[in-house]
This record gives C-alpha cells, sequence and structure tokens, in this order.
C-alpha cells in the first residue's frame, strides 16, 4: 500500500460526504454518558480507551462522565494502516489490574468486532467483574464474530468513515464530524 500524503488526505476529506455533523456527534455523546453514567456511575469503574480510534470519543466521554473512575489504555489493532483488518496486534497495555472490577472499553466503532470482541475477552479472563463497550459508532454490516455492544452513539451504513478518532489511511482522525469516503478513495 502506497503512503498517503496530508494533500491526498485533504482531497479524501473534500470529496467526502459528511454523515453526522460535529452538533449531532456532541449530542450522541451526552446521551451515551447518560446512559453509561445511570448503570456504572456507582461502581468506581475502570474506563479504558483503545487506541488510537477510541482517543476522540474517549476524551469527550470522559468530561461528561461525573463521577470516581480510573483510566486505561489499550493499543491493539487489526488495522493499522490498512482499510481491511487483518491479525490482532497487541503494541501497548493495559496496566491497571482489572480483576474484581467493572470495566468499560470506549473505542470509536464496531465494524466487525473482531478487535473488540478479543480486547473483551482479555479482560473477562484477567478476572473482571463485568465488561462493558462503548462505541462511537456502529456500522450496520454483518459481523464475523458475535458481539453485543452496551453503549451506542451512532448508527451508520456499511461504508468506510473517518472523523472523530476513525481514520483514514491514518489521516482524518481530528475531522468534526463522521465522514463517507467517497467510493474513489474506498482502495
Amino acid at each position: 500500500m502506497s503512503e498517503v500524503t496530508a494533500a491526498q488526505a485533504w482531497q479524501v476529506f473534500e470529496q467526502a460526504e459528511c454523515l453526522y455533523d460535529e452538533p449531532r456527534v456532541e449530542v450522541a455523546l451526552d446521551l451515551m454518558a447518560l446512559q453509561i453514567s445511570d448503570r456504572i456511575a456507582q461502581s468506581s469503574p475502570l474506563v479504558v480507551c483503545l487506541m488510537n480510534g477510541g482517543v476522540v470519543p474517549f476524551g469527550k466521554l470522559l468530561t461528561r462522565l461525573l463521577f470516581p473512575l480510573q483510566v486505561d489504555y489499550v493499543h491493539a489493532t487489526r488495522y493499522g494502516a490498512r482499510l481491511k483488518g487483518g491479525e490482532l496486534d497487541w503494541i501497548a497495555g493495559p496496566f491497571v489490574p482489572p480483576r474484581d472490577r467493572n470495566v468499560l472499553l470506549v473505542d470509536d466503532i464496531l465494524d466487525e468486532g473482531a478487535t473488540l470482541a478479543a480486547i473483551e475477552k482479555y479482560y473477562r479472563a484477567e478476572g473482571a467483574r463485568e465488561v462493558l463497550k462503548a462505541v462511537l459508532v456502529r456500522k450496520l454490516r454483518p459481523r464475523t464474530v458475535a458481539i453485543d455492544v452496551e453503549f451506542v452513539g451512532l448508527d451508520i451504513p456499511d461504508r468506510y468513515v473517518f472523523g472523530y478518532g476513525m481514520d483514514y489511511k491514518g489521516w482524518l482522525r481530528n475531522a468534526p464530524g463522521i465522514y463517507a469516503v467517497a467510493p474513489v478513495h474506498e482502495k
């Protein structure tokens, strides 16, 4: 795969379709935070950011979760700069032991589900009392694994998307909305 330049990434951004603008995404994050708070506020949970994509929704949710919690992160990926998932590569973390804790995993997107399922399996094997999942967006598509996600911000069609943590070949995670890549750039 060839490297993408900043100029090429800008072209992808300019030709993309905005599925959800920034105000709509922020409302979805508000609602997710309320649901999460109702479910786990009394449990002093461990809230885990799934890097790199989860960094934006994680940061946005943290300031809305007004109860005692600890944070950690895991960096495991099936994508890297690829458009299609491969084998799971554990890069860093976790660092806080989950034994007898309620754990909330926060990620950007539920796509195939294999990465999130593998991380959930790890936390369960390490003795977490409960493992819940929160994703900013859920792609409406068949999954390669059976996985339930308790907190979902927005549903999106089965298209390649970027923004709010999701990337296009390593770029555009900082886009102020959720955008679908134009078909010409999906290769």
